[in-house]
């Protein structure tokens, strides 16, 4: 009897644990993706936003991606369900799977990202970067983009391989140490990049993006279509804590120094992530208005040839 017992519980623990819906997340380390590192950090003290509010039915997993390109292949491999990425890659996996693959389902953060220049590099003004190599976080990714109609704006020949100023798709972590030794003249990148290459190698903003939108929360299509109650939920906790990351932006800012400082495995000063703060809005908000200028950029570039019906686009009311 009693080794039929431990049987019947063992088959209900196991039914319970297949019962769990896993949600996989992905994210950058980066203080632009504060929601995500918030709330893992959180979590790691036992009080995990999203945990509450999705319950015991629901595992979270998260990813963590250099760069948008890298986590829209994941969701094209359907090994993420979600992930915090910049526009660019959103739209242009939305386009190269013909709207089939992506939704944006919630704004996130707005600004810091910003164009920085190495002391002694010579360049002053925008006829100055001919020649020079400007570093981005990743090919085609929103920073990748920016900085690439930025420069044709400034009446430069842009290629992908050369042209009039070398763009040089480089990995965040990289950067600091190429701009330090000289390596490259200029990077386009984001928090808390741009303040550890301004505080640690002397880098001088010449120009930062205050008020684009630099990350959305996007779903995977097929995991949206079977899974929308609890993506709805999701986005609801996301939209709640990025309020409370609004109100509370001293406890918010500790939790974001210590889930960095986790993720890269040594102490990340609270001084940079403040440093950060100045430069971003958190905002859930997301119009399409807001993602054409994104759309006419990547066009211009070449990034899309195609006409763009972005009706599609959005998927869970504002």
């Amino acid at each position: 009897m009693k080794h039929i017992l431990l049987v019947g519980l063992s088959l209900f623990a196991a039914s319970f644990a297949a019962a769990k819906t896993t949600l996989r997340i992905g994210y950058f380390p980066n203080v632009t993706h504060a929601q995500a590192i918030v709330a893992k950090a959180m979590a790691a003290e036992g009080k995990g936003w999203y945990e509450q509010r999705l319950g015991p039915d629901v595992e979270l997993q998260w990813f963590t991606y250099n760069a948008g390109p890298s986590a829209m292949e994941a969701v094209f491999a359907g090994s993420i369900d979600l992930t915090y990425v910049g526009p660019n890659p959103a739209l242009n996996a939305y386009i190269r799977s013909k709207g089939e693959e992506i939704r944006i389902v919630s704004g996130s953060a707005r600004g810091g990202a910003a164009l920085l220049v190495r002391p002694g590099s010579g360049i002053d003004k925008p006829a100055d970067f001919k020649g020079k190599k400007l570093a981005t976080p990743q090919l085609g990714n929103t920073q990748d983009v920016a900085a690439r109609a930025w420069l044709k704006a400034q009446g430069f020949k842009i290629t992908q391989l050369g042209g009039d100023v070398h763009v040089l798709p480089t990995a965040n972590p990289d950067q600091l140490g190429l701009f330090q030794q000289g390596k490259i003249d200029a990077v386009w990148t984001v928090e808390p990049w741009v303040s550890r290459i301004e505080r640690e190698a002397g880098g001088k903003v010449y120009l930062e993006q205050n008020d684009v939108v630099t990350t959305i929360l996007v779903a995977r299509v097929g995991f949206l279509s079977s899974q929308r109650e609890l993506v709805e939920r999701f986005v609801k906790a996301h939209r709640e804590l990025t309020e409370w990351i609004r109100a509370n932006p001293e406890e918010a800012r500790r939790l974001v120094q210590k889930g960095l400082s986790a993720e890269v495995k040594r102490e990340i000063k609270l001084e940079l992530i403040e440093s950060s703060w100045k430069r971003l809005t958190f905002d859930s908000a997301i119009a399409l208005p807001s993602i054409q200028s994104v759309v006419d950029d990547a066009r211009g570039l070449g990034f899309i040839r195609d006409q763009v019906d972005l009706s599609r686009l959005l998927a869970i009311p504002q």
